[in-house]
């Protein structure tokens, strides 16, 4: 009977860094809002449709509501809402705003630009 092969932490971790994100990576978003402003609710409508259209199932996205979730602000240093931030995959990336401007999100986010053309024609 073989035994079970076990992967190292470190390892698994590094594979999931150097793995591009178009390749069943997942991208993790942020989105630091203020209770229900009309701007807040933009953003959360635009991204949630943005992601949908072009990361289906490749998304896990977290909205954090700082008027409910102080304590969130200060490690992620938190000026202005809304303020959506990639996590993953690398680099870590910052957008401040409704995110109406598509084209500078999905870039924002690294969507490769071949994707970008399939989205525009489609």
């Amino acid at each position: 009977m073989k035994s079970p092969k076990f992967i190292d932490s470190t390892t698994a971790f590094e594979a999931a860094l150097c793995a591009p994100a178009t390749a069943g990576g997942r991208y993790l978003l942020r989105l630091f809002i203020t209770g229900t402003t009309p701007r807040c609710l933009r953003a959360i409508q635009n991204l949630h449709a943005l992601c949908e259209a072009n990361l289906p199932g490749q998304y896990d996205l977290e909205v954090i509501d700082i008027y409910q979730h102080p304590e969130q602000a200060k490690p992620e240093q938190i000026v202005v809402t809304p303020t959506l931030i990639k996590e993953f995959p690398l680099p870590l990336r910052r957008m401040i705003g409704d995110l109406s401007d598509t084209e500078r999100v999905l870039t924002g986010l690294g969507i490769p630009r071949r994707q970008l053309a399939r989205v525009r024609n489609a």
